[in-house]
């Protein structure tokens, strides 16, 4: 599939500030998740349609699931607002 996205090295700097502290076992890799995550998101599809470059779709939404309980997504839309003088 030639159409699938993927967030750029200046797009995952940018967020990196936002990823929560990897305790114990190291996550399965960012880009590649987060990736899929919005992929699915702007496509409007069910996890398990993900395609197979972004991973199993059960990781996609235990990340997506994880993130969005603690919060971490909606502090990565806020901060990127508010780096560009957008009030939150």
């Amino acid at each position: 599939m030639s159409d699938l996205f993927w967030l750029s090295d200046a797009q995952m700097a940018r967020l990196e500030p936002y990823f929560p502290k990897s305790h114990g076992k190291p996550r399965v890799d960012d880009r590649r998740v987060l990736s899929g995550i919005i992929f699915i998101n702007r496509n409007g599809l069910r996890w398990r349609d993900a395609p197979r470059e972004y991973g199993p779709h059960k990781t996609l939404y235990n990340r997506w699931k994880r993130w969005s309980d603690k919060g971490i997504f909606a502090r990565m839309m806020a901060g990127l607002a508010a780096g560009h003088g957008e009030k939150k």
